[in-house]
């Protein structure tokens, strides 16, 4: 879909949003009309304004694998965004908070893809065929969206809530485990706040894969060789305070930890 100037105006919308840590009223209670082309034509357009500014595309992600994700904003399918380098912390490092806009975290897998993989027509089979190995992770997702009044057009107009990624451990290879059923304990402060299980990503996590390759073929796109992917969060996200120390523990992969500074954001 070709830019309108409305496309720009709300990119431009989210963008000073994100630089300036102060959220905007929700999209779609201004332009209830506008469609899921829209929104992806919105996320390209500041997906290209920060690879102009020399970031670089190293992978995507996927919102909304999760049926209790879906009811809550009436879809039946996930989304996805766009993966930038900007957006990797290290594991353990500190996030500074006050840069980040109203952040919530998701434990989940990371994939880390070993061959090209383009739709239409994959499934999971051939989507582990790709998958050079997975990482335990954590990601951290943002809203420029006041108070997180989401619908879909608001979230996949910005980059379906896409914030900052750590990931920890080694590789591991996809064929010696069971995706579905890998699992993992998040705490805060050492004290136990959610688990999951693989599963809870549209019954596998491969799937996920599968279905963002047939996906971004409809884009004229694919995923490529050494791309990460995040298949979706297996919990429910948790909202973060000054001073969080988040750790993910996952069966066979080992654990992620995630560390946020104690400033808060000042006042706009």
């Amino acid at each position: 879909m070709q830019a309108t100037n409305l496309h720009r105006e709300l990119a431009d919308e989210l963008w000073r949003a994100d630089t300036t840590a102060v959220p905007v009223a929700p999209l779609t209670d201004r332009y209830p009309d506008l469609t899921i082309e829209d929104a992806y034509a919105i996320q390209s357009l500041n997906i290209d304004r920060r690879v102009a500014g020399g970031e670089r595309i190293c992978g995507r992600k996927i919102g909304l694998t999760s049926k209790p994700m879906q009811n809550l904003l009436g879809v039946d399918e996930p989304d996805y965004g766009v993966l930038l380098d900007g957006m990797f912390v290290e594991d353990g490092d500190v996030i500074d908070l006050p840069k980040m806009v109203q952040p919530r975290v998701e434990a989940e897998m990371a994939f880390v893809m070993e061959s090209d993989l383009e739709g239409p027509g994959v499934n999971t089979a051939t989507a582990l065929q790709a998958i050079a190995g997975v990482l335990p992770a954590v990601e951290i997702v943002d809203s420029r969206v006041a108070d997180w009044k989401i619908k879909l057009v608001d979230t996949v107009a910005d980059n379906a809530s896409s914030g900052l990624i750590v990931m920890g451990g080694r590789l591991r290879r996809v064929d010696e485990l069971d995706l579905r059923l890998t699992g993992v304990a998040v705490t805060r402060g050492g004290e136990l706040i959610d688990t999951g299980a693989g599963a809870a990503a549209l019954g596998n996590p491969a799937r996920c894969v599968a279905w963002l390759a047939n996906k971004l073929a409809g884009f004229g796109a694919k995923l490529r060789a050494g791309d990460v992917v995040l298949p979706g969060a297996v919990h429910r996200m948790v909202a973060v305070q000054p001073g969080d120390v988040f750790r993910a523990e996952f069966a066979h992969l080992g654990a992620v930890t995630v560390r946020f500074s104690n400033q808060t954001r000042a006042a706009a």
